[in-house]
């Protein structure tokens, strides 16, 4: 808050406790996408991935003597929407756009399995690439549970249900995606944030209400930086001065979810890391660690998440470490990985080893192996 200015930020106390207060905003303009308006302006969204925030959007805009602005595939006659169908109304729209050839989403075009409309065949999806990549992701997978209501996060993490998808296991969990898709296959790429075939689309306004509430299971995240506090950054990379797409649901999912996986690389930079028959060959690694003294921006409060009975794991090629109120905790390490010299040297902060230090699964590290949700791992 010290930098940034009063008018967009302010701390307030309440009940003895300190919070950030967010004073709302005023939008002068709103401009929204939909499928259909018609001559009244009524907006529906059947072609569309998920509503997201459209309504919120119109009314903050027109409450607030603002403009409204839709943009639209196809204009039809008043009357013939069914008013069930109708979510934006027209008494809140003020032009309409029309854009016969619009994208579905970001670079995106139409299709219908991903607005719900048809159950489409799921077969064009490719098998993850393997690498350290698809490692990290397997052995994130094997933290769920069958059962689970699971929210997913992009980077790293992202690759978990097409890791689920190919070792068979790709209905055992559903995936709830912040931008409002329940179920069904998450996309990513510039598609992320849409589901094949999803069960529901909820606008995402609504599904906030379930991840705030705690109404899941587990959320899948990943991370740029880690602290000695188990504090993690998403969002600021200070190497190169650069802010991602910003912080998004992140907090709101991390301050709701009963349980964590973070996913990610141990180290950033060049490196040449081997995967050998069942472990990993560390020929190069990289030059800065991910493990940090203290993260460039707080975006996950380790303290917060054990005062509130969380559980968090941080999963790594090399490493799977938990937080613990004693600290970060290395609870096992890659075949083939020397503790001392690729683990702990590597961190900026002393690590903590457990009793019970475990190999991860060998079978993480073959091709053809599965390892599904608490499975155990596989065999290759």
């Amino acid at each position: 808050t010290a930098s940034t200015p009063r008018d967009y930020v302010e701390v307030v106390e309440v009940k003895g406790r300190e919070y950030l207060s967010y004073p709302a905003i005023r939008p002068d303009v709103a401009i929204l996408r939909a499928t259909t308006a018609d001559e009244h302006g009524n907006l529906t969204y059947e072609h569309e991935g998920s509503p997201l925030g459209a309504l919120d959007q119109a009314y903050a805009a027109h409450n607030n003597g603002g403009l409204v602005i839709a943009q639209v595939k196809r204009l039809v006659k008043a009357g013939t929407i069914p008013p069930q169908r109708v979510q934006v109304p027209g008494i809140l729209v003020d032009a309409v756009v029309l854009a016969p050839d619009q994208m579905q989403t970001t670079q995106t075009l139409y299709d219908p399995a991903l607005s719900g409309e048809v159950f489409g065949p799921d077969d064009h999806i490719e098998p993850l690439e393997f690498g350290l990549e698809k490692v990290i992701a397997r052995r994130a997978a094997m933290e769920l549970e069958p059962g689970w209501v699971v929210n997913l996060g992009f980077g790293i993490s992202a690759g978990v249900p097409r890791v689920l998808r190919e070792d068979g296991h790709g209905e055992s969990v559903t995936w709830v995606i912040e931008q409002g898709a329940v179920g069904g296959f998450p996309l990513t790429g510039f598609a992320f944030g849409c589901a094949l075939n999803p069960d529901a689309i909820m606008q995402s306004v609504d599904q906030f209400t379930l991840l705030q509430g705690g109404g899941i299971d587990a959320a899948m995240l990943s991370f740029l930086e880690i602290d000695e506090g188990g504090n993690v950054n998403v969002s600021y990379l200070p190497s190169r001065l650069h802010v991602t797409a910003g912080v998004g649901g992140f907090a709101d999912i991390v301050n709701g979810a009963p349980r964590l996986v973070f996913a990610g690389y141990f180290m950033a930079g060049k490196r040449d890391i081997l995967i050998t028959d069942g472990g990993l060959d560390i020929r190069v690694d990289g030059t800065v660690s991910k493990l940090t003294k203290n993260v460039a921006r707080v975006t996950f409060s380790g303290r917060q998440a054990l005062a509130q009975g969380k559980s968090v794991v941080y999963i790594t090629e090399r490493a799977v470490l938990e937080l613990r109120p004693e600290g970060l905790v290395v609870v096992e390490i890659a075949p083939g990985v020397d503790l001392e010299r690729d683990v702990l040297a590597k961190a900026d902060f002393p690590l903590l080893v457990s009793d019970q230090l475990k190999l991860m699964d060998a079978a993480l590290f073959f091709p053809g192996a599965q390892a599904g949700p608490a499975s155990g791992g596989g065999t290759p």
